[in-house]
């Protein structure tokens, strides 16, 4: 199972963010930046391999699951 950011980040970067990078701010004086979707991967043919049961709750929850 894999919890993550989704592929290419998910981050909006602004003007105003590339703008202050670009005139050399420093990295303390950026903002943080969060992803705002994460995806939820499931490696089902894993699990069975090691004898996982996965509940259905969790698998109805993936983004992606791995047959």
């Amino acid at each position: 199972m894999d919890l993550g950011s989704e592929p290419g980040g998910g981050l909006v970067v602004t003007p105003d963010s590339i703008h202050d990078r670009a005139s050399g701010a420093k990295p303390a004086e950026l903002p943080v930046q969060l992803p705002t979707k994460f995806v939820m991967t499931i490696n089902a043919k894993a699990a069975h391999a090691l004898g996982l049961t996965i509940p259905s709750s969790i698998l109805l929850r993936a983004d992606e699951i791995i047959e």
